[in-house]
């Protein structure tokens, strides 16, 4: 049994109202609109289906949408066809400015070496920290920009970009201005991380607290000078940083207006989580070692759960984040692609929505809420982009399949006929 939503706003203007573009024939019209905040409790109530519904935009932005036919003027319309039309995808957790790749690791792991043994002998992110650094701007854009056009072609229209591969400041300014030229050529929103505290670059081994004094006095101050990042991010696991280093990164982050996120709990649990008491977090990202009383927390600060099943799968871990207990405390999840060279090269969000269902247990309503507007809220994009409601960009993906549940099942299959940024169709190039 299926729940429909008609939304009445304003009909006797918005139905009547002159608009650029008309999606009609929309078999099942997903909007997934917002309540104000993430969701945390999600039923296919939540997705707000429209049968037969359209969507009308002018100006870039959804002016109407509704069931049945549009009675106003229209300048060009898009037929349906019948299948699904949802809000474009965002991509919540990327790291997407690299060069190189890691192909001899993925072997030295079918083997059976960890992927915390290969970081220590210095492959993992070490080794894409050299191929980043000695490869130009021009040759990073280039190499960013094949990747964006995969992921336009399967419907994602917003992406958080991290830095990370740089680890000094000169290094970390080129990756930050480099998603800032990309920014002016690709149609894909890119919302810029400062991801510094990724790694202890080599030339810092021994002496953790130097670089962490570098992040602090160096980059952060020119980051938030020259307006290159809106997130901060570190990575706090046993080796790498600490949870003192974390909320110290974070708290001077904030000081300069950074939102903050964090890498956690991904091959140990280090109760980072916790600092969500004493910082604001928006999100905590990958959580698969986390305890409840760590969800309790995110629970009451509203950070939301950033789940990555592509790096399950390709790192082949069993271990799983506990949904169940995210579902019960209230804790909202977002999944993204976790697109890096080393644990997840997928830049498909419908892939991480089918892995999400089938390695992590999600529902196929709460992946598909999990990769559009809650993924959203948790990149501070909420009032633009997510759902498909009157006064938002109309970043919207057209598919061929009729019924949404079909979305997860036909896996690593692209059934995307076609992809709206801001009203116009941005995928003709795509196969």
């Amino acid at each position: 049994m299926y729940y429909y939503l008609v939304l009445c706003i304003d009909k006797s203007k918005m139905k009547s109202s002159k608009c650029d573009v008309l999606i009609e024939n929309i078999g099942q019209l997903l909007t997934i609109p917002s309540p104000g905040r993430p969701i945390s409790r999600i039923s296919i109530k939540s997705l707000g289906i429209i049968e037969n519904g359209y969507v009308a935009i002018k100006n870039g932005r959804i002016i109407s949408v509704g069931k049945g036919k549009y009675r106003g003027k229209v300048k060009r319309s898009i037929d349906a066809n019948g299948g699904i039309v949802l809000p474009g995808f965002v991509d919540p957790h990327t790291h997407l400015i690299f060069a190189g790749t890691r192909a001899h690791e993925f072997a030295m792991r079918l083997k059976g070496k960890s992927y915390l043994a290969i970081m220590k002998e210095g492959g993992g992110i070490k080794s894409t920290v050299k191929s980043t650094r000695s490869a130009k701007k021009s040759e990073l854009m280039n190499i960013a920009k094949r990747y964006l056009d995969n992921a336009l072609c399967w419907g994602t229209t917003t992406v958080e970009v991290k830095s990370g591969y740089g680890l000094s400041t000169s290094e970390e300014l080129k990756i930050l201005e480099v998603i800032a030229l990309l920014q002016k050529k690709h149609p894909i929103d890119l919302i810029p991380t400062f991801l510094g505290a990724h790694d202890i670059p080599e030339e810092f081994t021994n002496n953790r607290g130097k670089y962490v004094k570098a992040i602090l006095t160096e980059m952060l101050p020119e980051i938030a000078k020259r307006k290159l990042a809106t997130f901060c991010d570190v990575f706090c696991e046993k080796g790498v940083f600490s949870k003192a280093d974390t909320k110290k990164i974070l708290k001077t982050a904030s000081s300069y207006g950074l939102f903050a996120k964090i890498h956690a709990d991904e091959f140990s649990h280090t109760s980072v989580c916790k600092i969500c008491k004493e910082v604001d977090i928006t999100t905590c990202d990958h959580l698969l070692y986390t305890r409840i009383e760590d969800l309790k927390l995110m629970g009451k600060a509203g950070t939301i759960a950033v789940l990555l099943p592509g790096a399950n799968l390709f790192l082949m871990k069993r271990k799983r984040p506990p949904v169940d207990k995210m579902r019960k405390l209230g804790v909202p999840i977002a999944i993204g692609s976790d697109f890096n060279p080393g644990s997840s090269p997928i830049i498909s969000m419908p892939v991480i929505i089918s892995l999400a269902c089938l390695l992590y247990g999600l529902t196929p309503e709460e992946a598909i809420i999990g990769a559009t507007i809650n993924a959203a809220w948790a990149v501070k994009k909420e009032d633009e982009v997510g759902s498909i409601e009157p006064g938002k960009f109309a970043d919207i993906t057209i598919m061929s399949i009729k019924n949404y549940e079909e979305l997860p099942y036909w896996f690593a299959t692209n059934q995307i006929k076609y992809v709206l940024k801001k009203g116009k169709i941005v995928n003709k190039r795509c196969n």
